[in-house]
């Protein structure tokens, strides 16, 4: 006599004292894709952003338009927003380092732009190659003439939680960075836990200093690295302070290829199952993920780190089992 393992979805356990829904980020295609070292054809990449549309996805971070000597893998940056719908009413947001590329970015489509900048003096000057002070220069300029343009503006900071170089960072440094960046009229500030050494107390006393500061909670996104198991954790620990945006690559693909120990992304899927079992929304076919990230995996030639891609992907049969 032989049984059949029902897997499934979580049992959803609503807390009343959590958001009842979020909106997820997905950066799969810009951050998660930014480090492969082969090439991935712009073909895979639109196919790529195509399926995360289909799966329920309402934002995905589409491209940098970055110099291809600084990220080789982002160098079809122009190619793929020509294959991409911008009027399909999902968010394409595109990463822009500066003037250039926010020219590029216009010219290519773009409809909303990302900025960023660093706590952290070691990691302006080995990320963007200048000092802090000319970084956030040259961040405020151009999202003056981004917004000038009609579009809106995205804020990522990074190292808000640690750096390899400098170790621990204060949270009145994160504060500073995060007021300065927002008073340049970004509508939302990712916070960046780029080698991902956040853990749950530290993410709460990050937000709750910056809403003392004067941000508004619901303008703050967490941007979670799982180099150390902590990324649902530090999720969790966000939520309970009121953050509903969060930051995740498909698959857990990607990590800053500038950062020393940066390793994967938070997965899309291990967000979404822990969410569903909070009784949060997020509008997401977990179905359709995990077959996207296998899809994906195969394209590159390796299995996801994902735990939930593992777990169901080798159950998935019938798309209506875990829908």
């Amino acid at each position: 006599m032989t049984s059949t393992v029902h897997l499934g979805l979580p049992m959803a356990v609503p807390d009343p004292e959590l958001p009842s829904a979020v909106r997820i980020y997905e950066v799969g295609p810009r951050d998660g894709l930014q480090a492969e070292k082969v090439p991935v054809p712009v073909e895979v990449k639109a196919e790529f952003v195509r399926r995360l549309v289909g799966a329920g996805l309402s934002t995905v971070e589409l491209t940098s338009f970055v110099s291809p000597k600084r990220i080789p893998q982002l160098a079809d940056a122009r190619e793929l927003a020509a294959l991409t719908d911008f009027d399909a009413g999902v968010r394409h947001p595109v990463l822009v380092p500066n003037a250039r590329g926010l020219e590029d970015a216009l010219a290519a489509g773009a409809r909303e732009v990302a900025v960023f900048a660093s706590v952290t003096e070691s990691f302006s000057k080995a990320n963007l190659g200048a000092p802090r002070s000319d970084v956030a220069a040259a961040q405020a300029l151009v999202t003056k003439d981004a917004l000038a343009a009609g579009v809106d503006v995205r804020g990522y900071l990074s190292m808000v939680f640690g750096d390899p170089w400098e170790g621990p960072v204060p949270v009145d440094a994160v504060v500073e960075a995060s007021v300065a960046m927002m008073e340049t009229g970004v509508h939302s500030l990712s916070l960046g836990d780029t080698i991902g050494v956040a853990t749950p107390g530290h993410v709460r006393a990050v937000v709750r200093a910056l809403v003392d500061a004067g941000i508004a909670v619901d303008r703050i996104a967490l941007h979670a690295h799982d180099t150390y198991g902590q990324a649902l954790a530090n999720v969790y620990a966000a939520l309970t302070v009121g953050v509903t945006e969060f930051d995740a690559s498909t698959g857990g693909v990607g990590g800053c290829p500038f950062a020393l120990s940066a390793t994967g992304n938070l997965a899309t899927e291990d967000l979404v199952w822990m969410l569903r079992g909070l009784g949060i929304d997020t509008g997401v076919d977990l179905t359709t993920l995990v077959e996207t990230s296998t899809w994906l995996a195969d394209h590159l030639g390796r299995p996801s780190p994902s735990r939930v891609v593992t777990a169901l992907a080798p159950s998935i049969t019938d798309r209506s089992e875990l829908t």
